[in-house]
């Protein structure tokens, strides 16, 4: 930890600091406007301090501007969650009373005792792909609107209405045999005509947009799109939300976060687990498309729904429990991906890019847990270990001897 932190509340128009150092005595305080002016005004309250480390509240909502332009300038930033200031707070002064100044010293303070806070990094494809999805998005609900809203003129200008999935050439067709002679009939025609002309510009919009995204997820070198169930909104939403895979520790973890992991609901004799509702809901519903368009075609996934439901689960038991292993396959396939990366074209992924929800493992039996963890080590491997962590003075070429009489045994012992 750095010799001082200074805990920041960021607003849109002010940031209130508190700089504190390792004893959390403070060091220095003050209320900086964002603007221009402001912002180097703190800037350089907080440069008097060479061995520092900037705390920002919220760094994914409110304090993001205030961070970035901070990383940008080259100072280091920790992102503090506000839960965690609240905490920190409550636990200071004994009670919640919430002002700035005590706000900018207890995100200070967390920052100082917490360890493992991510630091803040200056951003890159992640959050174009989240920006560029969540337009994509808007642009879906949008077109539901419009077409809601045609179907009702339709339905009283036409008799019976419309079919429920319209697009626009099916539209204007249906809407060129009517020829009401009222005044009422006229105006309702005249507004579902206005409405085909904004549905075809949604629709152009969102053929750039799907195009935009693939586009963009092509560059990050992800395989996502392999995934059976998963396309260019589907595989931008996970890159833009979840960022570095390896933030999660594990499976579950990962599970847990976007909310796929099952919560114990038993009661007396009655074993059984429930749909989580916590988590981030948005990676959530990605896995949902996931599973429904998995059960829709002859795949694994259906298959190992298809046996949970022979196995007496109910249908939303084995939607549940689908959703648990594809989260699982997401996250071998996002963690594959950053190894291989990370190594190169020449490095070993070590992991399948087919779609599976499959257990490999026939001992794993019900749906509440994970998918097998790594293999345990072979006598090759573990001979190897022992080389590398005794420390043996060896040469090079006894090194690679030994390995390959371990391998020849490890065969002969298979």
């Amino acid at each position: 930890m750095a010799r001082v932190v200074i805990g920041v509340d960021p607003h849109k128009r002010s940031a209130t600091i508190e700089i504190i150092n390792h004893r959390e005595k403070p060091v220095g305080k003050g209320r900086f406007g964002t603007d221009r002016d402001g912002y180097r005004a703190m800037l350089a309250a907080g440069r008097q301090h060479t061995d520092r480390i900037w705390a920002v509240e919220g760094c994914s909502g409110i304090g993001r501007h205030v961070a970035q332009r901070l990383v940008t300038d080259g100072e280091t930033v920790l992102d503090v969650p506000a839960k965690l200031s609240a905490r920190a707070r409550v636990f200071a002064t004994g009670q919640g009373r919430k002002t700035d100044p005590v706000d900018a010293h207890s995100v200070a303070v967390a920052a100082l005792r917490t360890e493992g806070l991510r630091e803040v990094t200056v951003d890159d494809t992640t959050v174009a792909l989240r920006l560029l999805v969540d337009r994509r998005e808007l642009l879906g609900r949008t077109r539901t609107e419009t077409v809601s809203r045609l179907h009702h003129l339709l339905l009283e200008l036409v008799p019976g209405g419309a079919k429920k999935f319209l697009s626009t050439q099916q539209a204007r067709a249906l809407l060129n045999t009517v020829r009401p002679r009222d005044v009422v009939g006229k105006t309702r025609r005249w507004l579902a005509s206005e409405l085909i002309h904004e549905l075809a510009v949604i629709d152009k919009k969102i053929k750039i947009a799907d195009a935009e995204l693939t586009e963009l997820v092509k560059t990050t070198g992800s395989t996502l799109q392999e995934l059976t169930g998963i396309g260019p909104s589907g595989s931008a939403r996970l890159l833009g939300d979840i960022g570095d895979i390896s933030r999660f520790t594990s499976r579950g973890h990962f599970a847990s976060w976007n909310g796929t992991a099952p919560i114990d609901a038993s009661s007396g004799d009655q074993n059984r687990h429930r749909l989580s509702r916590a988590g981030n809901r948005r990676i959530n519903r990605v896995l949902h498309i996931m599973a429904v368009v998995q059960l829709r075609r002859d795949t694994e996934g259906r298959r190992y729904y298809r046996r949970k439901l022979a196995e007496g689960k109910t249908t939303m038991e084995a939607m549940r429990a689908l959703k648990r292993r594809l989260s699982d396959v997401v996250y071998r396939q996002m963690a594959a991906d950053a190894k291989r990366l990370r190594t190169g074209p020449g490095g070993h992924v070590g992991a399948t890019l087919q779609s599976s929800a499959a257990d490999p493992n026939p001992m794993i039996g019900t749906s509440e847990k994970s998918l097998p963890g790594p293999a345990e080590p072979t006598l090759e491997h573990r001979f190897s270990a022992s080389l590398d962590t005794e420390g043996c003075q060896m040469s090079t070429s006894s090194a690679q001897s030994l390995r390959r009489i371990a391998k020849n045994a490890g065969r002969d012992s298979s």
